[in-house]
């Protein structure tokens, strides 16, 4: 299960899933813990010590099977099972976030969308609905979401987390550039776009 895995092996699985997915849509079968390493710019021993991880065996010689693999992927990780989620913040993130349907590959159904715009209420993105951010406890307690992706503006994170607490969500997945504060039962993932952007053009400062 994924919550047994550290954070960093669960960031790596999900990145060996999206080549694997890439070499079996071009017809290949097998893939080497080398040709992971190399597309990735890591050791191909903290692949194969990964790849252990999912109970995955490869064939001397040959590699990995594709189709084995990734569905061991998939199952660690818990890709098969739905997980049921809302949106905060129906601005340009939230709403690209709403049409991006590989979430739903990966186990995510994005069940609404919540703003406080009054010209965002009541329309839809790709057939989800956008509700007015004072229904969320009715809409979350009537579908049991667990799961919140926080996309609003620095300046109400904290608010609207705050809603989402009391309404009963346990994770969120935080795209905004504040650190949040949540109960010890509320387990938060942030998602640092500045950071990784300052990571991958730190070589070139």
């Amino acid at each position: 299960m994924p919550n047994k895995l550290a954070d960093n092996v669960i960031k790596r699985l999900t990145l060996y899933h999206f080549i694997l997915d890439d070499y079996e849509a071009q017809g290949l079968e097998y893939i080497s813990s080398p040709q992971i390493a190399e597309l990735l710019g890591i050791d191909d021993s903290l692949v194969r010590k990964d790849i252990k991880l999912v109970n995955n065996c490869g064939k001397c010689k040959i590699g990995y099977e594709i189709k084995p693999l990734k569905a061991c992927i998939e199952h660690t990780l818990g890709f098969r099972k739905i997980k049921d989620a809302v949106i905060v913040g129906a601005g340009n993130l939230g709403s690209a976030l709403m049409r991006y349907d590989d979430l739903e590959q990966y186990g995510f159904n994005i069940v609404a969308l919540f703003d406080n715009d009054s010209s965002k209420v009541g329309q839809s993105i790709n057939s989800r609905k956008i509700y007015h951010i004072s229904e969320i406890t009715d809409v979350l307690q009537e579908n049991q979401i667990k799961i919140g992706i926080l996309t609003v503006p620095k300046g109400v994170a904290q608010e609207c987390t705050d809603i989402l607490v009391q309404a009963g969500i346990k994770y969120i997945w935080n795209f905004t550039p504040r650190v949040l504060n949540v109960p010890k039962d509320v387990r938060v993932w942030n998602e640092n776009l500045i950071g990784n952007l300052l990571s991958a053009w730190a070589d070139e400062s």
